[in-house]
């Protein structure tokens, strides 16, 4: 809870993504991805629920199994209209921050949520976000809504491009919307570093971080990541070729 103000986490997820299927339950430390998700949401200081913002599809049959083993909320919406699955997902929990997860950031810090919720509250912004510029590795993005210019976004937009791609209208419109960001400092600005979960390459390397770390403290933060990739170059450059999607409009 942040004041008086109910934080609600989705975590969009689907068995079908296009470049690695079914990487949300690809095991890492003997976990499924998504459930490392989950439990790395679940420390946030100020978020009072986590949803698993999912698919109708078939396939997602056994995310909701997940789901219900670790006794996850979760929502199944449209496979295209991400907008609309995660805004329907916040409503159904009583959302009035929302915090967006992402299924390919297995290693998302709940200090960097924390931080960003903090910043949205006290900056009054539509979104607070740690990407406007820059600066942490990819991977360790966070973002965080005022809820109710989600929904708003979610009744209004119609550009294939801002319901693929939830909260996009909002993040890339500054002179529309109150944006507010925080950049990395010291040894965490390393933008060229690439912790998110879209191929082979990254998986190898996402792995080998959960292998050193995980065992030690499952609480690890993004600070440890870097500590320990700076003296791994050998690792860093497992996917340094991998390009990174970015939405098209």
């Amino acid at each position: 809870m942040m004041g008086s103000r109910k934080v609600v986490a989705t975590i969009e997820g689907r068995m079908t993504s296009t470049r690695l299927p079914g990487k949300i339950l690809m095991p890492l430390s003997g976990k499924p991805v998504m459930q490392h998700m989950i439990e790395r949401h679940r420390r946030s200081s100020y978020t009072d629920e986590v949803v698993v913002a999912t698919t109708t599809n078939a396939a997602d049959d056994s995310v909701v199994a997940l789901c219900e083993e670790l006794g996850c909320a979760y929502f199944r919406g449209s496979e295209d209209d991400v907008l609309g699955r995660v805004v329907e997902a916040g409503e159904a929990h009583g959302a009035q921050i929302l915090v967006q997860g992402m299924a390919d950031s297995p290693l998302v810090d709940w200090r960097l949520i924390d931080q960003c919720v903090k910043l949205l509250e006290k900056e009054g912004a539509d979104c607070a976000s740690n990407e406007f510029v820059e600066t942490f590795p990819v991977g360790f993005d966070v973002r965080a809504y005022n809820f109710a210019t989600l929904r708003r976004a979610a009744a209004e937009d119609s550009a294939p491009a801002y319901r693929e791609h939830a909260g996009y209208s909002i993040r890339s419109q500054p002179e529309k919307f109150k944006l507010a960001n925080w950049e990395a400092e010291g040894e965490m600005r390393w933008p060229d570093l690439r912790l998110t979960l879209d191929t082979e390459a990254d998986y190898r390397l996402i792995g080998a971080v959960y292998d050193a770390l995980y065992p030690e403290n499952p609480d690890f933060s993004a600070q440890d990541v870097v500590v320990f990739l700076k003296k791994r170059p050998d690792l860093v450059a497992l996917n340094a070729s991998v390009e990174q999607k970015t939405p098209v409009l």
